[in-house]
């Protein structure tokens, strides 16, 4: 019985690096995509999340601006084209 039990503690120890070594595999093949990928993205000038919603935040407030604007312009041209009258 000794001997089984040697055997199957082997095989079960065998297992047991198997595995650590394939997890170790695993994180290191992902370490090695997630470089890949972060290098393809930065060749390709892509902007952040934090740029993007900055410029669209400025976008939006000179759209804002320029109808306030435009409202101003209209009222002020209403007025001239009355006085010509």
């Amino acid at each position: 019985m000794q001997s089984k039990n040697k055997f199957m503690d082997d095989i079960g120890q065998m297992m047991t690096n198997a595995m650590g070594v394939a997890q170790g595999a695993k994180d290191e093949a992902e370490t090695a995509m997630k470089g890949l990928v972060d290098r393809w993205l930065a060749d390709r000038d892509f902007v952040t999340r934090e740029e993007f919603d900055a410029v669209r935040a400025m976008a939006q407030k000179a759209r804002e601006e320029n109808d306030a604007l435009k409202t101003r312009l209209d009222a002020m041209e209403a007025v001239g084209i009355k006085k010509k009258k």
